[in-house]
């Protein structure tokens, strides 16, 4: 059982060295298809054993799958840039390398908010599926919010440690990424056939979201930063729909 790591970047030069030195020694390949990035990030990948390519970005679920494609191998962990193995979970990775019992396996991911780790308000476990046999499955989901589908009948395992997830360094980032994401969830919903409704969507929506975050999921055990994730998902949710409902006027339904 060999595995080929696949990630995906765009001036990630922050992230990427991070990312690819957790890798070493675990993986027998590793795949970065890249956005043509005005960064350093070609630079930092060439000092490790990497296959560096460059596709022009269509989406995360289509970018995701390109490389995917490019993997050598059967088996691909895939990361983003901003995230890394844990000691513990490069273990669990090792383990199974000879046994393949399972189709793929579902990896915790514990994620880094401003300098904390977060767990709560639904951010950990986080558990998502990041090493398959990719004969047995494929990125789906709506984009930005990608996630790996298996085939029906697919047997799906768990690793023990956490990936590691460098998420955001500031709250002003969190937001400028909440505006992108939010116009390219809206984009794709209406694609998708999902309309905005005012009172469900827009009124009610985001103030069950933030009750959702920040009480039934314990948000506030994670103090300020608890307190500031609970908000900005709610005000990720309004603008996803606003943005849907100016999309449906402009188009006249």
């Amino acid at each position: 059982m060999k595995i080929s790591a696949v990630i995906i970047t765009f001036n990630e030069e922050k992230n990427i060295g991070r990312c690819l030195g957790s890798l070493q020694g675990v993986v027998d390949e590793i795949v970065v298809i890249d956005s043509f990035s005005t960064d350093k990030t070609a630079e930092i990948c060439a000092a490790y054993n990497v296959r560096f390519e460059t596709n022009l970005f269509e989406g995360h679920i289509q970018q995701k799958n390109h490389a995917m494609r490019r993997a050598t191998h059967e088996w691909v962990l895939s990361l983003d840039a901003d995230e890394a193995l844990t000691d513990e979970l490069k273990k669990g990775i090792e383990a199974v390398k000879g046994n393949e019992t399972f189709d793929g396996y579902e990896l915790s991911r514990l994620t880094n908010f401003c300098g904390q780790w977060i767990h709560h308000a639904g951010w950990y476990p986080d558990r998502k599926v990041r090493l398959w046999n990719r004969t047995k499955g494929e990125w789906g989901g709506q984009n930005p919010h990608d996630k790996v589908i298996m085939k029906k009948g697919a047997k799906i395992g768990r690793l023990k440690g956490d990936l590691l997830h460098y998420s955001f360094y500031t709250i002003e980032q969190h937001v400028q990424t909440i505006q992108k994401f939010s116009t390219i969830a809206a984009e794709s919903a209406y694609k998708n056939g999902k309309r905005a409704n005012l009172v469900v969507n827009i009124l009610i929506g985001p103030w069950f979201t933030f009750i959702k975050k920040y009480f039934l999921q314990l948000g506030f055990l994670d103090g300020y930063f608890g307190l500031v994730i609970s908000v900005n998902t709610a005000y990720s949710r309004f603008l996803k729909y606003i943005k849907l409902r100016e999309i449906q006027q402009k188009h006249g339904k």
